[in-house]
């Protein structure tokens, strides 16, 4: 069900994507699963990407709905829901849509923006109509469950331009195949609260370089 255009942000990140917050060893898939747990489903996960938290609440039974509007973190989560069984695929409905415009016409007991896709809203008016979505999607007593990160101001300015190494993993195609994400922070942009990276992606066999890839982020704080 396609709401609105599909953009093409994470083009590259999203292959990587799994991988990469595997390694980092994330903490807050449980607790939005517990939370689905606990109100019941269905769930709204707006912003749902590659389905790391999207995918344990639909395997512990819970019907689950997710909307994003980049084709290629839908795409991948497609390919992972062709993995999982029956059972898991018929508890996921997915959309295409903007968290700033999409209408799905339907309520629900809870609504989840994981691991920071509000921080993507740059201006106020981006923040307050994503919100509105949101609360356009809950029941009369629905819950809405979002995260962001605490900026640290006195860290913003520091390292820019320098690339510092993120994440290691195994490549799951190839185990002789060591991936590494770095990133750089290009720029800080005070008066709007904003400030951009690039991601870095490297594969190496032996030692040596035989890919290297690159995504940009612009992220508000």
């Amino acid at each position: 069900m396609a709401l609105s255009a599909v953009v093409d942000s994470y083009r590259v990140a999203a292959k990587y994507y799994d991988g990469a917050y595997a390694a980092m060893d994330l903490v807050d898939a449980p607790f939005y699963a517990d939370l689905a747990t606990e109100i019941g489903g269905p769930v709204l996960e707006i912003g749902c990407g590659t389905g790391r938290v999207l995918l344990p609440i639909a395997r512990q039974g819970t019907e689950i709905h997710g909307v994003d509007n980049s084709g290629a973190m839908l795409g991948i989560l497609r390919e992972s829901l062709a993995k999982e069984s029956a059972e898991v695929r018929d508890r996921v409905t997915l959309h295409a849509g903007d968290m700033r415009s999409f209408r799905l016409h339907r309520t629900f007991p809870l609504v989840i923006i994981p691991f920071r896709p509000m921080q993507h809203m740059f201006t106020l008016a981006d923040q307050v109509a994503a919100l509105q979505s949101a609360a356009a999607h809950l029941s009369e007593s629905g819950v809405l469950a979002f995260d962001v990160f605490y900026p640290k101001f006195e860290m913003l300015m520091l390292g820019i331009g320098e690339e510092r190494l993120e994440a290691e993993w195994l490549s799951p195609s190839d185990p002789e195949i060591t991936i590494r994400r770095y990133y750089r922070k290009d720029a800080v942009d005070k008066i709007n609260q904003t400030y951009s990276l690039t991601f870095i992606f490297r594969s190496f066999r032996n030692g040596k370089v035989i890919l290297e890839e690159t995504d940009t982020l612009k992220m508000s704080y």
